[in-house]
């Protein structure tokens, strides 16, 4: 069952997203904080976590600041979303050092950022890897330096990123 601060927070996501679409099905943009959200509540958590799931993408990928989502949420759900957000910039270099910067950032955050981290990896991956195998050669080696960061997050969700990971490189191993 949705908290108050939960379905706040979807409503809010779903406005911020609105007319967003995600990249390999073209779907609603909503779908992806939705799965995030749903892994999230699958696990043990505290209320600021499903609404943090949903709020995930909304300072990188539309116009709301920290700010707004502390106003609205807390602090604890800005913290969160603080601690998800990437904190690489374009001029900070090539996609490797960006990487790095925003891994970095990651190896900081709290068990519970580091828990809806998992949640996002799981979700864009199985994406990525269904629909776009070449880029996910990238991706998927750049998730696996990521669990090394990630490991205080939960630890079902993290089997599940691993194992997700794992075989992708596997059967890419046994391709070449």
């Amino acid at each position: 069952m949705q908290s108050d601060l939960e379905a706040r927070a979807q409503a809010f996501s779903e406005q911020a997203h609105a007319g967003q679409r995600r990249k390999y099905t073209d779907e609603p943009y909503i779908v992806h904080p939705s799965a995030v959200a749903e892994l999230v509540r699958s696990i043990p958590h505290s209320e600021e976590m499903p609404a943090a799931a949903w709020l995930h993408d909304v300072v990188e990928d539309t116009e709301t600041s920290l700010d707004t989502i502390a106003r609205e949420f807390g602090d604890r759900v800005a913290g969160l979303v603080f601690q998800l957000t990437d904190v690489s910039r374009p001029g900070d270099g090539n996609r490797r050092i960006r990487k790095a910067l925003d891994r970095a950032h990651l190896a900081m955050a709290s068990t519970e950022a580091k828990t809806i981290k998992l949640a996002d990896l799981i979700d864009n991956s199985k994406s990525i890897v269904e629909r776009d195998p070449e880029f996910a050669k990238v991706y998927i080696r750049e998730k696996a330096e990521l669990l090394g960061v990630l490991c205080g997050g939960d630890t079902m969700l993290w089997s599940q990123a691993a194992d997700i990971v794992t075989k992708f490189l596997e059967r890419e191993k046994n391709i070449t």
